[in-house]
This record gives structure tokens, C-alpha cells and sequence, in this order.
């Protein structure tokens, strides 16, 4: 039988404080996640541990958690002490006999979960319009889907191929005490057995691998950028897309990478040089001058635009709670201005792919069709989506040529 595990009130309460924040406050778990870090320097690795699993597992489910307590959502203290004792009951521990968990005296954990209501939206903890949305747009797929965004998120690895090979890297990472699998979905993707602070690993200084998801690294061999085209990155952000079609053009031709974001280009300078990527030149858009200076310059344009978010909710799962309807309909109106204004960068007979991290068709599937309704000199060759996995998020893209 297993040792019950002791809660301390120290790291309840931050987990309390966690809640409130995130929720009250409406500032991002993670965010907070690395405040309460930082001003608790005397919690260890276990409490860290434990604090940062219970706010990110509470976030998760929160709406269900809530209904199983048969009580409106609310952010006051005593109310956020219920709710994490109805979270930890049902993660199968029991609770100590303190007087903040007095209400819970008489709850029945088999009694709260068979009178949870059969609506998905419920049991995988979604906000009600967001759950409406989603099966209007995914029909019969969004049960599974919704379900699937709740499961833990792999570490995924993309082998620099230009300084090593799957089968090397993995031997070297054994070596380095990494243990990872291979799954024949993601033939050419490593995935981790734990999650080590890779950054320490040698392999990773060398530049040898990148952490990236596995339905992420689909994006890159969807576009199958040339050796010795030219590329525009334009939502490049950090690069991680960037790095991998330096690899797949055999670090020939030039990638142009491009993002509102100064900060964020610095860093992929940094992850270019460490992964001895020559190819990469960034630039800040600074006005729509940026664009048309580069117009008719690319042989391919990946345009992998800001999005909901709502395929890697398993690794930001507040997502579900910060997201609004006025939110995704600001998104969607930028991502029609984004294809509208970078598909000029596109030579004649050159390739854009237009990706997102979201699951929903109106970010995806009727933004291309909406484009090409006002672009007769572009046409669709393909459409990929890849719904959340146990091994990947979720992603869309789709392939466009100029005639």
C-alpha cells in the first residue's frame, strides 16, 4: 500500500495563491508558476514539485472540478481551499484534518463524479462557448480532441541533421544518462523518457537537438524547403521552424526571418549559432515597408501566424480560461490581414504554407478558402491537419501555390 502523501501548509497555501492569481488576477499560470519560485527560495524540489503540478493540474480541470463540488466558481480563499481538497481527493489522497477543508468532511468523491452532467464540456473542463464552438466546428472529432488536450505533454527532440543523426543522438544522450524513444508516427522524432534540464547536457550546448514538438517538425517538411531556394520566415519568433529548414537546405540558400519582435529574433540568432546554422538573417517588421521590400523575393513563404493556441492547451491550459470570444475574433482578423499582406513576398509559381497551433476550422481551413476567394492566382495543393495526440499537439496547414 502506498504511503499517504503529506500536505504542509506552506505549499498549500501557495498553490491557494497560485489559484488566486491566476484566476483572480487573470495573470498566466506559468507566470505566476515562476513568481511564487521566486519568492519562496526555500521550497524544494519536492515542494516545487508539488505546487506547480496541483496549479496546472486544478487549471486543467477546473470546471469540473467546480461542478463535483456543486458550487459556482468563485476566487475567495476559503472557496480555492475546496477546490483543491476536491482536487486531491480525486487524485486519490486524503486530506489532513484541517479546519480549511472542514466543508469537505461529508463529501463523497463516487457520489460528485457519477452526478457530473454528460457534457464534454464538463468532464474535460472547457468554458461553455468555447465547448459550443468547437463541436459546431469539429462535430463528432472534438470529444476525443477535448480529451486529448488534457493529457501530459511529451518532450519531443528534432535532431540537428546537420550535425548529427537520430541513431547517434540517441546514443550520445543514453550516454549522457537520457533515456528516449522512437514511435513510428513521428518516425524521425526523439521523445523523452523524463523531463531533465536539457540545457545542462552537452549534446544541447553542442547543438545537436532542439526541443520541439513532434506535429510542430511536420510543419517544416510540409513546406520541403530547397537547398539553395530562398525562404521567408515571416512569424518567425524564436526560429525553431527556421532552424529545421536550414537543416532540410543543407544550410544552402537563405532564410529570411522576420517577426514584430526584436527579442525574440536575438534568441534565434543565438539557437542559429549554437546549431551552426549560416543560412538565417533576421529583420524586425517595423511598418508594412518591411513586407514590400521583400516582394516577389521567395521561392517559399511559411506564414505559421498567430493563432488561439487552442492545439497546445496541454502545454498552456489556461489557454481554455484566458481565451474569449472577442479575443479569437481579433486573431482571426489578423491572421486574414497577415496572409493578405505577406503573400506578396511569394515569387510567381512560389509555395506559402499557412499554419496555426489551433484545432479550429475557422483559423484554418475557412481562412484559406477565404483567401483564395480573393486571390484567384493562388490555388490550394494540400491541407494537413493533425489533431492532438498522446505524442503531438495539434496543428493545421495548408500548402498553397501562385500561379
Amino acid at each position: 500500500m502506498n504511503k499517504p502523501v503529506r500536505l504542509f501548509p506552506n505549499t498549500v497555501a501557495g498553490v491557494i495563491q497560485g489559484l488566486q492569481e491566476t484566476f483572480g488576477d487573470e495573470l498566466y499560470a506559468n507566470k505566476v508558476v515562476e513568481q511564487l519560485f521566486r519568492d519562496n527560495k526555500k521550497w524544494g524540489k519536492r515542494d516545487r514539485a508539488f505546487i506547480a503540478s496541483s496549479i496546472y493540474g486544478i487549471v486543467r480541470h477546473w470546471r469540473k472540478l467546480w461542478a463535483m463540488l456543486d458550487k459556482p466558481e468563485s476566487t475567495h480563499i476559503p472557496e480555492l481551499y475546496n477546490v483543491f481538497g476536491v482536487y486531491w481527493l480525486w487524485q486519490e489522497n486524503t486530506l489532513p484534518e484541517w479546519t480549511e477543508f472542514e466543508e469537505l468532511a461529508n463529501f463523497n468523491l463516487e457520489t460528485a463524479l457519477a452526478n457530473l452532467p454528460k457534457d464534454i464540456g464538463v468532464i474535460e473542463s472547457y468554458p461553455i462557448w468555447l465547448n459550443d464552438l468547437a463541436t459546431k466546428e469539429l462535430g463528432s472529432e472534438w470529444e476525443q480532441i477535448a480529451t486529448n488536450l488534457n493529457l501530459p505533454a511529451p518532450v519531443a527532440l528534432r535532431v540537428n541533421t546537420l550535425k548529427s543523426d537520430k541513431n547517434r543522438l540517441k546514443k550520445i544522450l543514453q550516454n549522457e544518462g537520457i533515456e528516449t524513444f522512437i514511435n513510428a508516427s513521428f518516425p524521425d522524432v526523439l521523445f523523452l523518457e523524463k523531463r531533465p534540464n536539457l540545457k545542462l547536457l552537452d549534446s544541447f550546448n553542442q547543438g545537436l537537438f532542439e526541443v520541439q514538438d513532434a506535429g510542430s517538425q511536420e510543419i517544416g517538411k510540409f513546406l520541403n524547403p530547397q537547398p539553395k531556394t530562398v525562404v521567408v520566415d515571416a512569424c518567425s519568433g524564436a526560429g525553431g521552424k527556421a532552424l529545421q529548414m536550414a537543416a532540410l537546405m543543407e544550410n544552402t540558400g537563405s532564410i529570411l526571418s522576420l517577426d514584430i519582435y526584436q527579442r525574440k529574433l536575438d534568441e534565434q540568432e543565438k539557437r542559429a549559432k549554437r546549431n551552426k546554422v549560416r543560412i538565417i538573417n533576421t529583420e524586425a517588421i517595423l511598418n508594412e515597408d518591411t513586407i514590400l521590400r521583400h516582394k516577389a523575393k521567395a521561392d517559399s513563404l511559411l506564414l505559421d501566424v498567430p493563432c488561439s493556441g487552442t492545439g497546445v492547451i496541454r502545454r498552456e491550459p489556461d489557454t481554455k480560461w484566458k481565451l474569449s470570444e472577442e479575443s479569437l475574433a481579433e486573431v482571426i482578423s489578423l491572421q486574414k490581414e497577415i496572409l493578405e499582406s505577406h503573400s506578396v513576398m511569394v515569387k510567381p509559381r512560389g509555395t506559402i504554407v499557412y499554419a496555426t497551433c489551433s484545432i479550429l476550422k475557422s483559423e484554418n481551413e475557412d481562412q484559406v478558402q477565404w483567401f483564395l476567394s480573393k486571390n484567384s492566382d493562388f490555388k490550394l495543393d494540400q491541407e494537413m491537419r493533425i489533431n492532438p495526440g498522446p505524442l503531438s499537439d495539434g496543428f493545421y496547414m495548408a500548402r498553397l501555390i501562385k500561379s
